[in-house]
């Protein structure tokens, strides 16, 4: 029996995204195995997919999370550094671009499943 070459997809999305992707992964027949994380510039809320899929269907991961995992605007205000002198926009929140996702895409060297 010919090994099907595999490899692992570690999607990390925003979690505002997350129900919609974990939904079109069952409908896509994609196992995937999510995992709640929390890092990132605004060390908001992830989800994290890690994903083992035939290579031939890597295409099809990635379009399912370009398509869901949106980047957006948000207001944040930034921490105050107090070592530092203050300046008036210190405590004024600024805007900044969250979501889309970060993607690694790995070699498999061992598939199984028991």
């Amino acid at each position: 029996m010919e090994e099907k070459k595999m490899k692992m997809i570690i999607a990390i999305v925003q979690d505002k995204d997350s129900n919609r992707l974990s939904n079109l992964f069952i409908e896509s027949n994609i196992r995937a195995t999510k995992l709640s994380t929390t890092g990132g510039f605004l060390k908001s809320g992830n989800t994290t997919f890690m994903i083992g899929i035939e290579e031939e269907r890597i295409e099809e991961v990635l379009d399912l999370i370009r398509e869901t995992s949106r980047t957006r605007k948000q207001f944040m205000t930034p921490p105050i550094n107090l070592d530092a002198s203050m300046d008036s926009s210190a405590a004024y929140p600024v805007e900044v671009q969250v979501g889309g996702a970060t993607v690694f895409v790995l070699p498999i060297d061992s598939f199984q499943q028991f």
